[in-house]
């Protein structure tokens, strides 16, 4: 059973798939929707959203020794290959919201007890080869520019990336590459894995899907991409700490630009786990221990 969930046949699996054309209208209201789900579910940022910043600054610091410095940058930007799957407890809040259930932030983990969690594993770790080869392609193209010598103060590096030809080459070998990279993931991630959060279908199954949804309405989602990309720039300032709205209002709205993009009513559709929260009404005085529930709050009966 989970080989199936892992990898199933795209020529008989994915017939039940319908995409839909969509415009930029219905990116707006995929954002304005996000921004609902974002505005009626802010706790989960203390749960998820802070630890994409959190990483970000710690990989920068990481990277503070200058011989590591000329990958300070290709790691920031990396982080838009992976960002559909670190958001794919957003996309789950995002459905347990529309079905009417309980959207307590806890529910992010229901994602490890979904059915099709090997497929969203392969994909996420898919975006992870990616990101990582990404940063080794990055290192060669500044080697084959400037050498193994690092760089020996960081205004020193500044000025060699923007004064001098080795460093043109660099700003447009790079950002062509790194655009290479961008597509590659924004057609595997672009709905892939709200689609098996959704539907129980196969890795390939979501794969072959985002690739259409993104062929069918090339000129909408490049605007998406774009969208997306000027987002997570505004929101890693200043210091990554912006993606704590950034990331869960594109996560939210990536899921309803998926229910926008495709039409699932042929596939069958994923277990939602049942409630396993009753939430007692709390005052202001509770906070932050509000964000967090305790032990007399679950209900494991489901009910």
């Amino acid at each position: 059973m989970s080989s199936t969930h892992l990898m199933a046949d795209t020529a008989t699996s994915s017939s039940g798939l319908l995409i839909r054309r969509i415009t930029p209208a219905d990116l707006a209201r995929a954002l304005a929707s996000g921004w609902d789900d974002f505005d009626a579910m802010p706790s989960h940022a203390v749960f998820l959203c802070l630890i994409y910043p959190l990483l970000g600054l710690g990989l920068v610091l990481l990277c503070a020794g200058y011989s590591m410095l000329p990958l300070v940058f290709p790691l920031a930007a990396g982080f838009a290959l992976i960002g559909p799957f670190a958001a794919v407890g957003l996309y789950e809040l995002s459905r347990r919201r529309e079905a009417g259930l309980d959207t307590n932030p806890i529910h992010v983990f229901d994602v490890l007890r979904s059915p099709s969690i090997g497929a969203i594993l392969a994909l996420g770790l898919l975006l992870t080869v990616i990101f990582v080869v990404w940063l080794v392609v990055a290192e060669a193209i500044y080697v084959a520019n400037f050498g193994y010598g690092a760089p020996t103060s960081i205004p020193q590096f500044v000025k060699d990336v923007f004064t001098t030809p080795a460093g043109w080459t660099l700003i447009v070998v790079g950002t062509g590459v790194g655009f290479l990279f961008a597509v590659a993931a924004f057609m595997i991630g672009a709905v892939s894995f709200p689609l098996l959060l959704d539907r129980d279908v196969g890795s390939a199954v979501a794969l072959w899907t985002s690739i259409r949804v993104v062929v069918a309405n090339p000129l909408t989602m490049a605007l998406w991409g774009f969208i997306v990309a000027a987002l997570l720039v505004l929101g890693s300032l200043p210091f990554f700490l912006g993606l704590t709205v950034v990331m869960p209002l594109l996560g939210h709205a990536t899921w309803h630009l998926y229910r926008r993009a495709v039409d699932s009513a042929g596939a069958p559709r994923a277990e939602i786990q049942p409630n396993l929260i009753v939430r007692p009404r709390r005052s202001a005085a509770d906070f932050p221990a509000a964000l967090f529930p305790t032990p007399r709050d679950i209900n494991f009966g489901g009910g």
